[in-house]
């Protein structure tokens, strides 16, 4: 039996990003709006609301403008309009421009801080009533015999939205509720549980990912236009490997700069880190940052399998919204206006829910998902992601084709290559990759970069990376494919260790250096390393990205 303290509610969602901030901003709209009283709690495991978004990012504002037409009046942070795309083909050398394709035409949308746009929803979410409570992480699900999800259980630390320690909200507390709502972004640490008990995935493709990673940069150069939108293909990748870069030209002479690689690839040796670096030295891309000041930095998978891969998604007691489902439109590269639509409508869906006195599962949110323009977008950009499976030439080809004759309407859905961790090709048979050090100007280093992200976990917490066989870390991992783990962590938290006179080395794991990435999780070839969530608060702070 549970001594913990306990308290319900008729809605608890885990996660303060749109999708979870939309659901809990609808469902008191829409209880306002018929006289009802429904009560609603919101857990982020960041230090505050923001602290772990990570996003471009171009903000389309469809779903907000349905949420509140009068978004601008209230003060939403969406101030940089987007002026001008530009869509470059790179080589090592050189650069073209290339047609721009249909879903990355932005005018009409925004650049935004993903995390500012966050803080913002929260504050309207308050306004209405929602509890919000950052800084506690979700660990544990609350289940009754037969399996129907009752609620969670909170982990250690924690603060209320205004930074205040909670009086009646206190770390270790079961919170019981009547539906729950998993809004826990790519590869949530409960949602991966949730897939798994109930065979979630049964009837969809493995997820495909890719890991995003960005900076923001402060410029002095006369090419800083806001408002201008640059993306990338091509160099520093080979033809191989899925990916490519953005440019986003904000106000105040910043920039948001960015490079995204596909969790698909077989060379154990790439670093996306290191790519990225590379990236920046690029003749048309260099002159951009030259005399300026790198500010921030920050890394965080994200769904690529769209609409072949989401899984079911709704579970006895509770529903996944967001990119916990994988809602992100690849061909857009936007996934926050889906993300907060899909709040919206799973929170109309469980309205009725709310009157029973038991967790009954919502099967009726799926078919209102997929029958919406969610479901229109991402069905219409089913093909262009596993196009890419072919290579470079031929998914530029093809996505062609798809995007301008087709117009995503072809009797034929492609299927993905498989779970990326499978991708690997063994070290022996690969090509190994050398990388320039950094100048500590343009390119950096992995550890002045992590100092940036404000990183911090208490040393004495308990491990939050864990290893489910230690003995795979050196038999496999090393043996086989040379430790790939080392190369593909953007904040460097494994690190192989030689001691004197011994053959084989060990793999160190420094924790406090891990900004939430879940890379980790998705990309190890035995899928032998396992994230859980550190104690609240614990991680990186980057509401401004």
């Amino acid at each position: 039996m549970s001594q913990r303290d306990s308290l319900t509610y008729d809605v608890v969602i885990v996660g303060a990003g749109p999708s979870g901030l939309g659901c809990a901003i609808r469902l008191k709209q829409l209880a306002l709006a018929q006289g009802t009283e429904i009560s609603v709690c919101v857990l982020d495991k960041g230090a505050e609301v923001g602290a772990h978004i990570l996003s471009g990012a171009v903000m389309e504002p469809r779903a907000l403008q349905e949420l509140f037409p009068d978004w601008a009046q209230r003060g939403a942070p969406l101030l940089t309009p987007v002026r001008h795309d530009q869509f470059l083909l790179l080589t090592e050398r050189r650069s073209w421009s290339l047609p721009i394709p249909p879903s990355l035409h932005n005018q009409g949308n925004y650049i935004v801080s993903l995390g500012e746009v966050c803080q913002w929803l929260a504050t309207q979410a308050e306004t209405l009533g929602v509890e919000i409570y950052p800084g506690f992480a979700a660990t544990e699900l609350i289940s009754t015999p037969d399996g129907v999800i009752q609620g969670v259980i909170t982990g250690d630390a924690g603060r209320q939205h205004d930074g205040s320690p909670g009086p009646r909200f206190q770390p270790g507390m079961e919170l019981r509720a009547r539906q729950t709502v998993l809004a826990e972004g790519c590869r949530g640490s409960l949602t991966r549980q949730i897939v798994e008990r109930f065979r979630l995935d049964q009837q969809s493709q493995p997820q495909t990912y890719g890991l995003g990673l960005k900076e923001i940069w402060e410029v002095t150069s006369p090419l800083h236009q806001p408002g201008t939108v640059t993306h990338s293909i091509g160099w520093p990748l080979d033809s191989s490997t899925y990916g490519g870069s953005w440019i986003y030209h904000l106000d105040e002479r910043r920039i948001s700069v960015g490079f995204v690689v596909g969790l698909d690839y077989s060379n154990p040796y790439l670093s996306p880190f290191e790519e990225f670096q590379r990236f920046k030295t690029h003749p048309a891309i260099r002159p951009l940052f030259e005399g300026g000041r790198r500010v921030a930095y920050g890394a965080r998978a994200l769904s690529e399998g769209g609409w072949q891969s989401i899984p079911r998604l709704s579970f006895p007691g509770g529903l996944l919204v967001g990119d916990a489902a994988g809602f992100l439109n690849v061909a857009k590269i936007k996934g926050s206006h889906t993300a907060l639509k899909s709040g919206m409508l799973a929170a109309e869906a469980l309205l009725p829910y709310l009157s029973t006195d038991t967790a009954s599962e919502c099967r009726t949110y799926e078919p209102q998902l997929r029958q919406s323009w969610i479901g229109e977008e991402l069905h219409a950009v089913r093909n262009i992601r596993p196009g890419f499976q072919w290579g470079l030439w031929a998914g530029l080809v093809h996505a062609g084709l798809d995007s301008w004759l087709w117009k995503g309407k072809a009797p034929w859905t492609l299927r993905h290559h498989g779970p990326d961790h499978n991708q690997l090709q063994p070290a022996r048979n690969a090509r190994v990759i050398r990388y320039e050090k950094p100048d500590g100007k343009l390119t950096f280093d992995r550890a002045s970069s992590v100092f940036l992200t404000q990183t911090s976990h208490a040393e004495n917490q308990p491990d939050h990376l864990l290893l489910n066989e230690p003995e795979l870390a050196i038999n496999v991992n090393w043996a086989d494919y040379d430790s790939p783990e080392t190369r593909y962590c953007p904040a460097g938290v494994y690190e192989l260790i030689r001691e004197a006179g011994g053959t084989r080395p060990r793999l160190q794991i420094n924790a406090a250096n891990c900004i939430h990435c879940k890379t980790c999780d998705i990309k190890d070839p035995r899928q032998n390393i396992r994230w859980v969530p550190p104690e609240g608060g614990s991680g990186p702070l980057y509401p401004k990205l």
